[in-house]
C-alpha cells in the first residue's frame, strides 16, 4: 500500500516530505507558486491530482484545459495523473472532463453504480489506474466500498482518495493522506511534546508513515488517520 502525502502548503512541509510519495494538487498551483518545483525531484513518487475536492468545497470551477496543460509538466515522472472528476454527483460532467482532458477516472458513491462499467475500460486505456472517492464525511461506507472493490479487475491499480481509514480493505493499491501535516499540530498541542518545534513535530508524523504497518482490523471506529 503506497500512501501519498497530500500537497505540502509551505517549504518546511515540502522539505520533510523528501523521500516520500507526494500528491500534488492543481488547486495549490497559485498558493505554492514556483517554489514547489524545487522540491518535486526530492519526492520518491508523484501523483497528480485535479483538485476536485477543493472545487467541491470552494465552489470555484477548475479550468480543464489549464489543468491538462499544468499536469503535462509532470507526466514524464508522475505515477499517474487523475482526471478532473465531479465529486458532487454530476457524473456526466466527470465523463465529459475525462474525454476532453484525459487522466484516470474515479468512481464515487454519488455516481450511479452502472457507471463503473464504463470507467473500467477507460482505466485500462489510462495507465490501468482507477480512483474511488466518497462524499465527505466518508464514514460508514464499508458496504459500498466492498461491493465496488469486488467489481474492479485485479490487474487495475485502485487509488482511494482520502480513504486512509479504510486501508484494511483488500484491493486498494494506494491512498493519500490529507491530514498528515495537520497531525503535527496535535503533537505540538500535547503537553508531553509541546516543547518540540513545528519542524520536529512534522518529522515525527513523517516517521510514523515511514514505519507504519498495514491496518488489519475491520472495525471502522478504530480506524485513525496517522
Amino acid at each position: 500500500m503506497r500512501i501519498y502525502l497530500a500537497s505540502p502548503n509551505n517549504q518546511m512541509q515540502a522539505s520533510h516530505a523528501r523521500g516520500m510519495p507526494v500528491l500534488l494538487s492543481y488547486h495549490l498551483r497559485k498558493t505554492c507558486g514556483k517554489w514547489i518545483e524545487n522540491y518535486i525531484a526530492s519526492f520518491s513518487n508523484l501523483l497528480i491530482d485535479s483538485g476536485a475536492y477543493s472545487e467541491l468545497t470552494t465552489g470555484v470551477k477548475i479550468d480543464g484545459e489549464a489543468y491538462k496543460e499544468w499536469a503535462a509538466n509532470w507526466s514524464y515522472i508522475a505515477d499517474a495523473i487523475a482526471g478532473l472528476d465531479d465529486i458532487s454527483g454530476d457524473w456526466r460532467r466527470s465523463m465529459r472532463n475525462y474525454e476532453k482532458y484525459g487522466g484516470f477516472p474515479t468512481i464515487h458513491d454519488t455516481d450511479p453504480a452502472e457507471l463503473l462499467d464504463d470507467l473500467i475500460p477507460m482505466a485500462y486505456e489510462r495507465g490501468r489506474w482507477i480512483g474511488i472517492g466518497l462524499l465527505p464525511p466518508r464514514t460508514k461506507r464499508e458496504d459500498w466500498l466492498r461491493k465496488t472493490l469486488e467489481r474492479i479487475p485485479d490487474d487495475l491499480h485502485i487509488h482511494g482518495w482520502a480513504l486512509r481509514r479504510y486501508s484494511y480493505m483488500r484491493r486498494f493499491n494506494s491512498m493519500d493522506s490529507t491530514n498528515w501535516w495537520r497531525d503535527s499540530f496535535k503533537i505540538k498541542s500535547n503537553n508531553d511534546t509541546k516543547h518540540l518545534t513545528p519542524s520536529e513535530c512534522l518529522e515525527i508524523v513523517v516517521k510514523r508513515y515511514q514505519r507504519s504497518t498495514p491496518v488489519t482490523t475491520n472495525t471502522e471506529s478504530k480506524q485513525m488517520e496517522l
